[in-house]
């Protein structure tokens, strides 16, 4: 039986989220009226800015789907990539790391400012906003930290 690491149960959560946002993004951006998604009722939209599901799918499906994918695959492969590295607040650690505790912060105001717009909580937010814990705390365990640290040699004087 393998071994299950915390590198793999923290690359699983990331991709986990982006398979079901890419789901769930998907099927808003091919039914805007929600009928995919069981019928999901346009009349929630009521008190935001939209009035179908199109441009909330579209964010769904990259912010929370595409965007997490890529971070999984960047984990793995750790590739250097100058324009990600300025969004790295965290210098000492690849960009990968910084951004897979970005996403966990990304689905919390996700998740905040949809229960605003639709003004209501359903257990799709309750599971989802739970999900953001273990994330956060999978990426900052001690081992995942160390495996993305960025060490420099030293300078000669």
């Amino acid at each position: 039986m393998a071994k299950v690491t915390a590198g793999m149960i923290h690359l699983s959560l990331l991709a986990f989220l982006g398979l079901s946002a890419i789901g769930g993004g998907g099927a808003l951006i091919l039914s805007p009226s929600g009928k995919l998604l069981g019928g999901l009722p346009l009349q929630i939209l009521k008190h935001s800015p939209f009035f179908n599901f199109l441009i909330p799918g579209i964010i769904l499906f990259v912010i929370l789907g595409i965007w997490p994918i890529v971070t999984v695959w960047a984990l793995i492969k750790k590739p250097a990539c100058p324009s990600a590295n300025h969004l790295n607040f965290f210098k000492d650690m690849h960009w990968a790391w910084a951004f897979s505790i970005y996403i966990p912060f990304a689905l919390i105001i996700w998740i905040q400012v949809e229960t605003f717009m639709i003004q209501g909580v359903g257990w799709l937010q309750t599971f989802y906003m739970l999900y953001s814990i273990p994330m956060l705390i999978a990426a900052l365990l001690p081992q995942i930290r160390n495996k993305y640290r960025i060490t420099t040699a030293p300078t000669k004087k």
